[in-house]
């Protein structure tokens, strides 16, 4: 296995022939930083000084034609061919609490959440913990490179994605057209920083659209079994374009003390769906009007499309929301 060394430092680590420099220093208990793990956000940039490697998905966003002129590679699509020397500061936040395993799940379940939005279920061949609002790495057949969804449940034995169909995605298109219960694929996880900060003695206000729902219920149900959340409350926004779109109300309904300190509210940003009794706006628009200045005193989780993301951010922004009380993985 070729061994990555740390200029200037000590450090020094093992990685598989089919790993990557950012995922097996990861499961070496080191802290590289980063948050997609597919080469789009770019968090994982470290610059490659002696050595080979790899590009496992070529021209990826996450790296500029001046990055790679300076030497500069994404340590989530880096895997090495030979001993490598880089440079790069690690940040003791992103060491896991929860290492990163790679290994094989079966799918044993498969649900319908909206016309375009299904729960899969796979049990793993050896039960792994997670932190609600992490994410795993899904490699599916015949798919080239992997893809990265947030679990919806909070168990170790079985993993729960809620996925939103893509039009003409491959890997969705494989998910929601090829895939049977009884087929197996490989799953790597647990990552992400977003994960539900138990100890933080805040009331939550989760934000989601899309398949954002998946992490966010994740969130809400541990927080839901949380000793240490007993008497705190989650509020718990859900966009969508049209009321088709809307969902997640019947699992948060399943908690303990859903209607008092588990509030649902759901919102669409479409005009028409005369009979709709819900918010209209976008996520942003609808979660500063009913908590405006109560945000700053709340832990914010928030999932979704990347434009919901951005208008999120620059709202909490706006508002002086701190940003340690802020917790999304970018995905784009």
């Amino acid at each position: 296995m070729p061994t990555i060394a740390v200029k200037g430092s000590d450090i020094r680590w093992q990685c598989a022939d089919d790993d990557t420099i950012m995922r097996s220093a990861l499961r070496a208990g080191l802290g590289f930083p980063y948050e997609c793990n597919v080469g789009s956000c770019g968090n994982c940039r470290f610059d490659l000084l002696e050595g080979e490697i790899e590009e496992l998905r070529a021209n990826a966003p996450g790296l500029s034609d001046r990055d790679r002129e300076r030497g500069r590679r994404l340590g989530c699509q880096a895997r090495p061919l030979a001993d490598c020397t880089v440079k790069l500061r690690f940040m003791p936040q992103y060491e896991s609490h929860v290492s990163p395993v790679r290994q094989s799940g079966v799918l044993v379940a498969v649900r319908d959440i909206t016309h375009d939005i299904r729960e899969f279920r796979f049990r793993l061949d050896r039960p792994q913990p997670f932190l609600a609002g992490q994410y795993a790495l899904l490699d599916l057949p015949r798919v080239e490179g992997s893809r990265a969804y947030s679990m919806a449940n909070t168990d170790a034995d079985e993993w729960h994605f809620q996925i939103r169909r893509v039009p003409n995605g491959a890997a969705t298109g494989k998910l929601f057209g090829a895939l049977s219960v009884g087929d197996r694929i490989k799953i790597d996880g647990p990552y992400g920083m977003a994960y539900f900060r138990e100890d933080a003695e805040r009331d939550i206000i989760c934000l989601a659209g899309g398949s954002g729902l998946s992490p966010m219920i994740s969130v809400t149900r541990a927080a839901a079994a949380s000793p240490l959340f007993a008497g705190r409350t989650v509020d718990f926004v859900y966009g969508g374009r049209s009321a088709q779109d809307i969902c997640g109300e019947d699992m948060l309904a399943e908690l303990p003390r859903f209607g008092t300190h588990i509030r649902y509210h759901p919102a669409i940003s479409a005009g028409g769906d005369d009979g709709w009794a819900g918010h209209r706006g976008f996520v942003h628009e609808v979660a500063e009007r009913l908590f405006s200045e109560r945000l700053r005193d709340c832990e914010i989780y928030f999932a979704g499309p990347p434009l919901m993301g951005q208008a999120i951010q620059k709202m909490l922004v706006d508002l002086g929301v701190p940003s340690a009380q802020v917790h999304f993985d970018q995905f784009y």
